[in-house]
């Protein structure tokens, strides 16, 4: 998939169908190192949420994430408009990654998330959770 010159990223109707198929998206990011899509109705119940946690580290992520978001609205291409700040701090142009999951996508600079798999190997460990939730679905 790419980002095209203006910033905006065509999101596949496969992708669209667990988030409801919604036209309303806030986009950011907890880190500035990929973009994370959220569904309007979604994102403004994790804003509720961190609202009313009045803790430093929720605070932290509301901070952050008004920083880095915007809302958008998907145009009839099914294109979103991926924020300018977020763009060039986690350098999303050109060829990128998108990973849907139940409520949200996340979007991630291509080569910067094949050298962030290259540093970051399977362990051990990984394998073990793996296989103990492999087991577990057997059940």
């Amino acid at each position: 998939m790419k980002v095209d010159s203006k910033g905006r990223l065509t999101i596949p109707s496969n992708l669209l169908t667990p988030l409801s198929s919604a036209s309303e998206f806030f986009i950011t990011s907890e880190d500035g190192k990929s973009a994370r899509i959220y569904p309007m109705k979604v994102w403004s119940r994790v804003e509720k949420q961190l609202i009313a946690a009045h803790r430093p580290e929720s605070d932290r992520l509301l901070v952050r994430a008004k920083y880095f978001g915007q809302a958008v609205t998907i145009d009839k291409q099914g294109r979103v408009l991926i924020p300018v700040i977020l763009r060039r701090t986690a350098r999303i142009n050109g060829e990128v990654n998108v990973f849907g999951y139940s409520k949200y996508l996340d979007v991630w600079d291509h080569g910067k998330f094949v050298k962030n798999l290259k540093r970051n190997s399977v362990t051990a460990r990984d394998e073990n959770t793996l296989r103990r939730l492999l087991d577990k679905s057997a059940l």
